[in-house]
């Protein structure tokens, strides 16, 4: 039987109503639903609790293998569903769009053997920004529409980076569009799959350089100019080009070159449309 830690458990009140605090480690594991992810020591369903829609990440611990391999890359391991929950709260109370954390908990034990999960509302009415561009390549937009686009995610990047946080995974895939505004002509964002977040009081430049490299290897095939690679940045900082650049060129030469390397990476391993010719 799993043994939580007390100091670990959050329970809002629409979950408190079917779970018990001394229980909920065993309520949350014995779920079932639709799987979206199963990968070694992680899944994700979406489930049903007394009538509303939610979706469940279940950490099973990451064992020390793992944990070792992490410390000798010089990467901070990530053992349970404990970042993801600080990372929706912290998006909560700063007003940006996530998932909203309904319910986390922790067994106690070594940090490779924790076992955790967290237990969010589901995003209902959005879609990702991989799955509104898919057919970009082949039949492009008109300019107004991907120019608001840009200006929607690099707003959103900024904002996102601006409050601290870091995404390790910022793909477009992980950002959604609601689709509400998005039939009305508006981009409004959201962000998920946290699981890899953390939160900065100043996001380390080799954090941010990761984070736009991988937005801008994502988009790489959605037929963007360099002109409007430019313009990001120029939106992304709120400052004039020319001062960006003065400022930042290494740096946002930096970006393109990994965000390229990625998508190099991708075309050998057919995992790209392969458009992007750089």
């Amino acid at each position: 039987m799993l043994k939580p830690d007390p100091t670990s458990l959050f329970l809002r009140e629409d979950v408190a109503a079917h779970w018990t605090p001394a229980e909920a480690l065993q309520q949350a594991f014995a779920l079932h639903g639709e799987v979206f992810r199963d990968v070694p020591g992680r899944r994700t369903l979406r489930v049903e609790l007394g009538g509303r829609w939610y979706f469940v990440k279940l950490h099973y611990g990451i064992g020390w293998a793992e944990v070792l391999k992490n410390w000798i890359q010089f990467k901070r391991p990530v053992v349970g569903a404990e970042n993801e929950f600080e990372a929706c709260q912290g998006l909560a109370q700063v007003g940006l769009r996530a998932p909203v954390a309904a319910a986390y908990g922790a067994s106690t034990g070594h940090q490779a053997q924790r076992q955790s999960f967290v237990l969010c509302d589901e995003l209902a009415g959005f879609t990702s920004l991989e799955d509104v561009t898919e057919e970009w390549p082949e039949r492009a937009p008109n300019p107004y529409q991907k120019r608001k686009m840009l200006y929607a995610v690099a707003q959103f990047a900024r904002a996102f980076h601006g409050y601290g946080f870091i995404h390790r995974d910022f793909y477009i895939c992980h950002l959604l569009a609601d689709d509400g505004r998005l039939s009305e002509g508006h981009v409004s964002l959201a962000v998920l799959d946290l699981h890899r977040a953390r939160r900065f009081s100043q996001v380390p430049r080799r954090w941010l350089k990761r984070d736009l490299a991988a937005l801008l290897f994502s988009s790489l095939d959605l037929g963007y100019s360099r002109r409007d690679w430019l313009r990001f940045i120029r939106l992304y900082r709120n400052q004039p080009l020319r001062e960006v650049w003065a400022e930042e060129g290494a740096f946002w030469r930096a970006v393109l070159t990994r965000a390229e390397k990625l998508y190099d990476q991708g075309r050998r391993k057919g995992l790209v449309k392969g458009v992007y010719r750089g």
